[in-house]
């Protein structure tokens, strides 16, 4: 490789709180009514003072517990001085170099095949409350620029990890695992159209030498990216560029301060914002407003306590305990928490877990996006749906019949609640039980035969496909009858 792509996150997350970090005001997107979730702190109005919100902290600190970062026992609050439209402070309020967490790891897979894995350092998470948002004209045509604080003052977790990514796609990986943790843990709805989720890339290349040795380009910080395949592309931009410009230039880290570029997601090209500000520009003091948070092990022991089983953990326990392949436990698990508590539910139901994740993949996943549903929208419970595969597996019906009653189950649902006992009472109403006494098949394939010389000819010919139009024929006549047996007795019969 001519290159190794080096790249390190910076995650911001506004946090599912009822109020801000350091007032009473509502915490709620709200993009309709600018301005109007504010309140004299927020305005940083004089005579005003912040209070810490403990609902946020308690989350900042099961998230960085989930990450395995070391909890620091005594924190602090900085004030990070910037002048900007969006903090009518002057200031944000923010932690410098005594972060509640530091030191964690997050596991993600290396490459597509995802056998091995990467563990991405953590080297800190830390709390601050976020600024408004600035809407600018940028027709080109000199227009105003707006301020909304709706945003301002929200419990926002910087998750900050080491440059342990070398690759475009591990970075989106690393961002996706991260995002699926967080809805897991309850702390974020992680919306990043509405700004609950947001990310800047560090990028730069460490370049090959004739002499082994490597040379390190300028580091560039990478904003403007809403999704994570923007993420991924913005990077993979960003590295080819960097390379045509050392190329160019043959500068290396040092010889020039590192750089804020943004993304045009568009033009799908990088482009210069600014230099980077250094933590001097800052001016960071502890801010005079705001007492120590101190950590008790009482604290973190409660907080432990309400850490749920972890996607990756899950996603492995799933393969091991219900027997899944990697792909079916992927898809289940990245649909989310309530999704995989179903599965599970349906799982125990049944007795079989490889059957209920095919229901899960194929039908339960197929009809929530055919109706737009949320699985806790889905009209058939797990108790139901976990009934209906438990007769599958015992054979009382064949897969096809199971199907049929699946969707009347869905049919009903539509005006009335069902309940399990339908599921046993559908079977029979609609005469779907597999036929166990095998002497109402005779009268029925020997009819069948006679009406059908020609394909009877062709299967003894040595064409066995042509038995298929058979089997219908035969089913058709003793509904709840098993396909696979009807082939064997026709099969034995024609061979007579």
């Amino acid at each position: 490789m001519e290159y190794q792509i080096v790249v390190g996150l910076e995650v911001h997350v506004q946090l599912l709180t009822e109020s801000k970090l350091f007032s009473g005001c509502v915490n709620r997107f709200n993009p309709d009514e600018p301005n109007t979730q504010t309140d004299p702190v927020i305005l940083g109005l004089p005579g005003s003072l912040p209070v810490m919100n403990r609902q946020a902290f308690l989350l900042a600190v099961r998230t960085a517990l989930a990450l395995e970062c070391e909890i620091a026992r005594f924190t602090k609050w900085d004030r990070k001085q910037y002048f900007y439209p969006d903090s009518p402070r002057g200031y944000q309020i923010s932690q410098y170099d005594l972060p509640f967490s530091q030191r964690g790891r997050l596991e993600i897979p290396a490459s597509e095949e995802g056998d091995e894995k990467v563990l991405v350092r953590i080297n800190r998470v830390h709390l601050e409350d976020d600024a408004g948002k600035n809407m600018h004209d940028e027709s080109g045509r000199g227009g105003e620029s707006m301020v909304d604080l709706n945003r301002a003052g929200t419990p926002l977790l910087e998750i900050v990890s080491e440059p342990d990514m070398k690759s475009a796609f591990q970075a989106r990986k690393y961002l996706e695992e991260l995002r699926l943790m967080l809805l897991y843990l309850g702390v974020s709805d992680c919306n990043m159209q509405e700004g609950s989720l947001r990310c800047d890339a560090n990028v730069n290349l460490h370049v090959a030498q004739e002499d082994g040795s490597k040379i390190a380009t300028p580091i560039v910080e990478i904003k403007n990216m809403n999704s994570f395949r923007n993420v991924e592309a913005a990077i993979n931009y960003e590295a080819g560029r960097q390379f045509e410009q050392w190329k160019k230039t043959g500068q290396k880290m040092g010889d020039v301060s590192k750089q804020t570029w943004g993304w045009d997601a568009n033009k799908q090209v990088t482009f210069p914002q600014r230099s980077k500000e250094e933590a001097a520009d800052y001016r960071y003091f502890p801010d005079p407003d705001l007492v120590p948070v101190t950590v008790s092990d009482k604290l973190l022991k409660e907080v432990k306590a309400k850490i749920v089983e972890l996607p990756a953990a899950r996603r492995e326990r799933f393969i091991m305990q219900y027997q899944l392949s990697k792909y079916d436990a992927g898809v289940i698990i990245d649909q989310g928490k309530m999704l995989a508590d179903y599965f599970e539910a349906v799982a125990k139901q049944s007795g079989d877990g490889k059957q209920a994740a095919n229901w899960m993949t194929q039908d339960v996943l197929r009809e929530m996006k055919e109706r737009g549903l949320a699985i806790a929208e889905f009209p058939l419970s797990s108790e139901i749906l976990g009934t209906l595969i438990a007769r599958v597996v015992g054979n009382k019906i064949t897969i096809k019949s199971g199907r049929e009653v699946f969707a009347a189950l869905l049919e009903q649902a539509e005006s009335r609640d069902v309940h399990p006992s339908d599921v046993d009472y559908l079977i029979q109403d609609r005469g779907l039980e597999v036929v166990s006494d095998e002497g109402a098949f005779g009268p029925v394939i020997a009819e069948v035969l006679a009406k059908n010389e020609k394909i009877v000819a062709d299967v003894r010919g040595g064409k066995v496909q042509a038995i298929g139009p058979l089997i219908g024929q035969v089913a058709k006549q003793i509904k709840g009858a098993d396909p696979k047996r009807i082939r064997e007795l026709l099969l034995a019969a024609i061979g007579e």
